[in-house]
């Protein structure tokens, strides 16, 4: 091992907002001290994982599922016990269902365009 991972960045637009929108999908705090200009982190002191951290982009291009022309440049796969209801929540905090699905797996994208899929165990 070289390393572990310390944080996923993420560019938006929009740097708290989305924050927000993980913060609820994901349960994880805010860590208000990570509050910056342009930079906001949700999981704690860096040796606690999971964390998340979102970084203002301003030209920031939205990948487009599944358009190998605006790839989805990374996703999170989220484990969910009921998916029907986790499904309810993610789209009233302001996701999209997109295209695509397998067994146990759906694939919505935030509210910036970043792909991320919904799993659960049949």
């Amino acid at each position: 091992m070289i390393g572990r991972l310390r944080t996923v960045v993420i560019d938006c637009p929009d740097p708290r907002a989305l924050a927000g929108f993980y913060a609820e999908l994901l349960g994880l705090p805010v860590d208000d001290r990570s509050a910056e200009d342009g930079w906001v982190v949700l999981g704690g002191d860096p040796g606690q994982h999971p964390r998340l951290a979102f970084q203002k982009a301003v030209n920031l291009r939205e990948p487009r599922w599944p358009d190998p022309s605006r790839p989805q440049q990374f996703h999170l796969d989220v484990t969910v016990d009921d998916v029907e209801a986790a499904e309810a929540k993610v789209l009233a905090l302001g996701a999209t269902r997109l295209t695509g699905s397998g067994q146990g797996w759906r694939v919505y994208a935030d509210p910036v365009g970043h792909p991320f899929c919904l799993c659960w165990d049949d």
